[in-house]
């Protein structure tokens, strides 16, 4: 992710004393994302992700930790944190919490293709399933608590038609009928940079799921959405792509079959996954915190999304 708090290589080999995993021989900043700061770690004996959590308080943290560590040891292929010599897996390094975590190989692939949302599919299935039996609960911290605090933050940013939007969405998932959903500990951020393949294009394995720093308990339906409003569409436009969703969503039903009340909530669902990403790239947009190497994204996009799925979308089929 982003770098908003320096590490020199100093003071990292004075910080690693604490692990057993050899002496430092890289420190690189990593330029991607906007919420933590994270450098890649290389030492003697093999190679990491280090973690600073900007906004994250240390309370929080042993969810995302211990929801890793959870899945790691299930089979899904997710960043596993690296214990201490006392065994605890958050630190302090420059006024800031911190983590090790394994680096997991492959890069992302920022333009899938059927395949590759097909295994996609059916590793947040799998990983879902894997997460039922994760007995801490924290809720989606980016979840509609967030979105009615964000919005009059925003609002007077935009122009009248964008603000008849927002308000209109808000709105409508404010007066959804709630419905008996699946629920339990979603990703919540599985787009196309979170997910990082290994071997030669059009053969690749998945390499693994990274950047759980936005889970939390949702309904199960909410994080097939998000990655499909990423995954599956027209990178021009937003619209759906018909392949790569049929083949995204059918991987996951074949592990994990939708309910009659999730098909149901498909359309909302999917506005839902649309709103949260505008919401959230309208506040860094507007309201940035100074940093290195940081990447605002245009908020646009994830506004012509919306739009596309107010107008309507495929049923979604068990």
């Amino acid at each position: 992710m982003s770098v908003f708090t320096k590490v020199s290589e100093e003071q990292l080999a004075t910080w690693l004393q604490r692990y057993s995993l050899g002496t430092l021989v890289e420190l690189k900043g990593i330029a991607a994302g906007i919420e933590n700061t994270n450098y890649f770690v290389t030492t003697s004996l093999g190679r990491y992700v280090l973690t600073l959590f900007e906004r994250l308080n240390e309370s929080e943290l042993p969810f995302y930790l211990n929801l890793m560590s959870h899945l790691a040891k299930h089979g899904i292929p997710c960043p596993g944190p690296i214990a201490d010599r006392d065994n605890g897996l958050l630190g302090h390094l420059n006024g800031k919490p911190a983590t090790l975590v394994t680096c997991l190989p492959g890069k992302p692939v920022m333009a899938p293709a059927v395949h590759h949302c097909r295994i996609i599919g059916g590793a947040l299935a799998n990983m879902h399933v894997a997460g039922q039996s994760y007995e801490s609960t924290f809720p989606n911290p980016r979840g509609p608590r967030w979105w009615r605090e964000t919005a009059p933050q925003v609002l007077p940013f935009l122009d009248e038609p964008r603000r008849l939007l927002l308000n209109a969405e808000m709105a409508d998932q404010a007066n959804a009928r709630a419905r008996d959903l699946p629920r339990g500990p979603v990703h919540a951020d599985l787009f196309r940079d979170n997910a990082l393949w290994d071997g030669a294009p059009g053969t690749e394995r998945l390499g693994g799921i990274i950047d759980f720093y936005f889970a939390g308990v949702d309904a199960l339906l909410f994080d097939v959405a998000v990655a499909v409003n990423d995954w599956c569409i027209d990178t021009r436009d937003g619209a759906l792509d018909e392949a790569r969703c049929t083949a995204l969503l059918a991987a996951y039903r074949g592990i994990r079959p939708f309910t009659a009340e999730e098909r149901d909530a498909w359309p909302l669902m999917l506005r839902a996954a649309a709103l949260r990403f505008w919401l959230s790239r309208l506040f860094d947009f507007y309201l940035p915190r100074a940093g290195e190497l940081t990447h605002a994204h245009d908020p646009e996009h994830f506004r012509r999304i919306l739009e596309l799925r107010r107008a309507g979308v495929p049923a979604l089929v068990g």
